[in-house]
């Protein structure tokens, strides 16, 4: 298996991550040797945050349906003591004007249910990982996506943004994927307002790892060339 603990390292040295990457799984049934997710979420990006800190574990349908809609983009039917959860969220989200109701079946979605998820910072993976997610600044996230540009695999997808849950999905089809996030992920996962998400395939990230370097020197030269020119020209 790839050397992700390597990975890990040298991807948040050249991106000044503050944050450890999370890798994530999706599987039909558990890895052995890897725990199942003990208590309860609001969110499945919750899991996220847990796993950022430090944590390796699994969860299964069951514990995702706090989040009707999280439950919507990864494609797990909510039962049907609870399945009128998710058209109360909708009505919720849209009578409030966050979201139109032709939006609704553009969300990107898994596309099937998954019979267990694992959660893992990157460097800690059990199992190769489906798709990665990265925080950063902006200045930083800039870079994960001009490398992403380099090695052919960024997204023609623009910036995602509600519900930041099917950016996993959507970077499953298309790609390198950068999303704003949403407020609810903000609240769950304590992603900051100068913080933002890129998503990037696990079969790509060898790639990224690969070109990243060549791009953090180009952009280091290329901001010297640039103060140069603005010292030589700038008349304020």
């Amino acid at each position: 298996m790839t050397n992700y603990t390597s990975l890990e390292r040298q991807l948040s040295q050249a991106l000044s991550l503050k944050r450890r990457p999370v890798a994530v799984t999706f599987r039909e049934s558990p890895p052995p040797g890897v725990s199942r997710f003990l208590g309860t979420q609001p969110s499945g990006c919750s899991f996220w945050r847990v796993s950022a800190e430090g944590q390796t574990f699994y969860t299964v349908p069951g514990d995702h349906y706090n989040c009707a809609i999280g439950s919507y983009t990864h494609n797990i039917p909510l039962p049907p003591e609870r399945a009128a959860e998710l058209d109360q969220t909708l009505s919720f989200v849209t009578s409030i004007g966050y979201i139109r109701t032709e939006e609704i079946p553009h969300v990107s979605r898994l596309p099937k249910t998954p019979g267990a998820v694992i959660y893992s910072p990157l460097g800690d993976t059990p199992v190769d990982p489906d798709v990665v997610l990265f925080v950063g600044r902006p200045g930083r996230v800039m870079l994960l996506q001009e490398t992403a540009l380099r090695a052919g695999i960024a997204s023609k997808v623009p910036f995602l943004g509600r519900p930041t849950c099917m950016a996993l999905a959507a970077s499953l089809v298309h790609g390198v994927i950068a999303s704003t996030g949403c407020v609810g992920n903000r609240v769950y996962t304590d992603l900051g307002e100068d913080e933002l998400y890129v998503v990037v395939p696990g079969k790509d990230l060898a790639r990224i790892a690969d070109e990243l370097e060549t791009i953090t020197s180009a952009n280091a030269k290329l901001a010297e060339y640039h103060r140069e020119r603005r010292e030589a020209l700038a008349t304020e």
